[in-house]
């Protein structure tokens, strides 16, 4: 295992661990033993000895027939059907995989992410980006009735069956949807699209090791099988009920002391720009799980050292209600080494012949230094490198965490109550059936607010 915890700059008392161990223990067996809030949503808990071996091999045929009949993927989805997939391309491949030519270049195709917004400008982007080249959809929607992936839908799916005809079309649309039920399910039997389950026990936010996120991977080359190690090796470890040897629970812990402490702010800072995706993944999975009840750790993510130029004064110096937790990649897939300069204008020659990686090494322990100095706790995840195996066993790691850390917060960490909020108040706006009787008070609110 890679994920190394290190909590000597937490700033806590020889106490404070051993004073909320059987809270943690208990919630801990509350998960395990399945008898807490949301106890039905507990799927992804034992996904690495449960996972469907056949749909498996069925995302690794699709995945391949993709790549062999297109040089784009749109994955169309919102939430936890996208972001999940997102963060782990951009993690092994980087944030210019996309774009990445020649040996640089992954196997799989490009994969772009449509339907997480309701944005023209930024679909009209993605269609321009396809041109003329040959594509596919990948539509991930249990229901296949929200809007933002919908919307999206409609678009891609005309513009593939102006360029193949409806039957070369429907042999280029991927549905993942409810596995019986619902407006997707029921037009991928009607047209005939391949499809895959969002499983009705594992939430949206947890879903990325599913079908949901497991096709975009593959289709754009990663090694999804080493993924799926990955979580196995980690589920394995973090089942182990030995408080001390368990850092699943010590992180859920760490952060049930901070928020009864008043920190009630996490910033999980990277240093690498291919984990700034990974940053709003986190966010989703803690802030839909534990944002009830008037309670919570708002989380926020930050990537140095390019944010250390605007919040970085705000950690240093601002109000003491956050605490960090850094995010340290070990290896640098590839390392480039600073060139020297005859005439030295930037006065850098004496880093001349020095790797990047150990420069960002320093940057991060220099900011560590200076940031506990400031007052601000810190926690420290540790990863040997960016690969399949090692996302597979981060995404875990979090999940676990995570649960942990609802049940000792009082929370039902799997459901999503406020989510639905904004959808309503938009129907009526929109003039849906249904919601007719709303329309007129809500824009008369509205004709006092804008």
């Amino acid at each position: 295992m890679s994920i190394q915890l290190n909590v000597n700059n937490a700033g806590l008392r020889d106490h404070e661990l051993a004073f909320v161990r059987p809270q943690v223990e208990s919630a801990f067996r509350t998960l395990t033993e399945k008898t807490g809030a949301g106890h039905e949503m507990l799927g992804w808990l034992d996904l690495p000895k449960t996972y469907d071996r056949e749909e498996f091999a069925r995302i690794k045929a699709a995945a391949k027939r993709i790549q062999e009949q297109s040089q784009v993927l749109v994955a169309i989805g919102i939430g936890g059907s996208y972001l999940g997939a997102r963060a782990a391309l951009e993690f092994v491949k980087g944030p210019f995989g996309n774009q990445l030519t020649g040996a640089g270049k992954a196997k799989g195709v490009e994969v772009y992410f449509a339907g997480s917004n309701i944005s023209s400008d930024y679909t009209q982007n993605i269609m321009d980006i396809i041109g003329d080249r040959d594509f596919s959809v990948n539509v991930i929607s249990k229901s296949g009735t929200t809007t933002e992936p919908a919307v999206a839908f409609r678009f891609f799916k005309q513009k593939l069956e102006e360029k193949y005809g409806k039957d070369g079309a429907k042999s280029r649309i991927y549905a993942t949807t409810d596995a019986k039920k619902g407006a997707l399910r029921g037009l991928a039997v009607e047209e005939g699209y391949e499809t895959f389950v969002v499983p009705d026990n594992i939430g949206g936010r947890f879903s990325c090791l599913s079908a949901v996120g497991l096709l975009p991977m593959a289709a754009g080359g990663m090694d999804i099988d080493a993924v799926m190690k990955g979580c196995a090796d980690a589920c394995e470890l973090y089942a182990n009920p030995d408080f001390e040897k368990n850092d699943a629970m010590i992180y859920a812990a760490l952060r049930f002391i901070m928020f009864t402490k008043g920190k009630k702010v996490e910033i999980l800072a990277s240093y690498e720009p291919a984990l700034t995706m990974f940053g709003e993944w986190y966010k989703q999975l803690m802030a839909e799980s534990e944002g009830k009840d008037n309670k919570g750790v708002f989380p926020v993510s930050a990537n140095f050292t390019t944010d250390l130029h605007s919040i970085g004064q705000f950690i240093q110096d601002g109000s003491r209600d956050l605490f960090e937790t850094v995010l340290w990649v070990k290896k640098a897939n590839q390392d480039l080494f600073v060139p020297n300069d005859p005439a030295n204008v930037d006065g850098l020659n004496f880093a001349s012949g020095v790797a990047m990686r150990e420069i960002n090494e320093k940057a991060m322990k220099g900011t560590l230094l200076a940031h506990v100095d400031g007052g601000t706790p810190n926690l420290l995840i540790t990863i040997d490198k960016r690969d399949d195996y090692n996302f597979g066993e981060l995404v875990y790691f979090f999940w676990k965490s995570l649960a942990i850390s609802g049940y000792l917060l009082g929370v039902n960490p799997f459901d999503q109550p406020g989510v639905e909020a904004y959808k309503k108040n938009m129907f009526a706006l929109l003039g849906k059936p249904g919601y007719e009787d709303a329309k007129g008070a809500l824009e008369a609110r509205l004709g006092s607010l804008l």
